[in-house]
């Protein structure tokens, strides 16, 4: 039988990847979207539904699927506010958590980030920690929790000093070696290739997945 996949975020780099891979591979007819507006030129397969994120519990009825892949997430720059940052990196995959738990979907993915830790001084990699214990607190069966390290892809949006960081980064990626590989910058189409590869496979079993495992795992060949 062919699956229903939901995306949170498929307006982001990783989730726009994740929503084309998914919309070409034919193992799956249903492809549910949660998002604050409407993407134009989907096909058919693809059923949006449009709301506050923030009130997730409003799609209860629609949250239904196989699989859950959420790829939300902000930036400091995008949303200063402390609590708002909050609520969208923790609450809103929590929340996704939540609901999938509730109605029984077995297959939960979600992008972190590296240094993530509940216990961290710094609010950013503690929101992230906090969200990954809240996650896996749910016991779906099959959960996976992604650690890239900085992601590198072409966004819609400008932003400059990260552009620069980018290429300088890059410039020492030669240097990154032995332990210090997970600290490579790792393509969005990495993260989304292998979040594919793990909702389709039974032989992976960590729960957290670390920027090297993850480009190890994109270059599987499921199919």
């Amino acid at each position: 039988m062919k699956k229903t996949a939901i995306i949170l975020g498929a307006s982001g780099l990783t989730g726009g990847l994740l929503l084309e891979k998914l919309i070409a591979d034919d193992r799956y007819d249903t492809i549910k979207l949660f998002s604050r507006s409407r993407i134009d030129g989907l096909p058919n397969k693809v059923h949006q539904y449009i709301g506050n994120l923030l009130e997730l519990y409003q799609f209860k009825n629609d949250f239904t699927a196989d699989e859950v892949y959420c790829c939300i997430g902000t930036t400091a720059k995008k949303t200063p506010d402390k609590a708002m940052y909050k609520n969208i990196d923790y609450g809103i995959p929590v929340a996704a958590a939540k609901l999938a738990k509730e109605n029984g979907i077995p297959t939960y993915l979600v992008v972190s980030a590296m240094g993530a830790n509940k216990k961290s001084s710094v609010f950013y990699n503690r929101t992230k920690g906090e969200m990954e214990q809240d996650v896996v607190n749910q016991g779906i069966p099959n959960t996976s929790i992604l650690r890239p390290s900085l992601i590198g892809g072409e966004r819609e949006e400008q932003r400059i000093l990260e552009k620069i960081g980018l290429l300088v980064f890059k410039a020492i990626q030669p240097l990154f070696i032995g332990p210090l590989k997970k600290y490579k910058i790792i393509n969005a189409e990495s993260i989304a290739q292998a979040m594919l590869n793990l909702a389709n496979t039974t032989s992976n079993t960590d729960v957290i997945i670390t920027s090297n495992d993850i480009e190890q795992l994109a270059k599987r060949n499921l199919k």
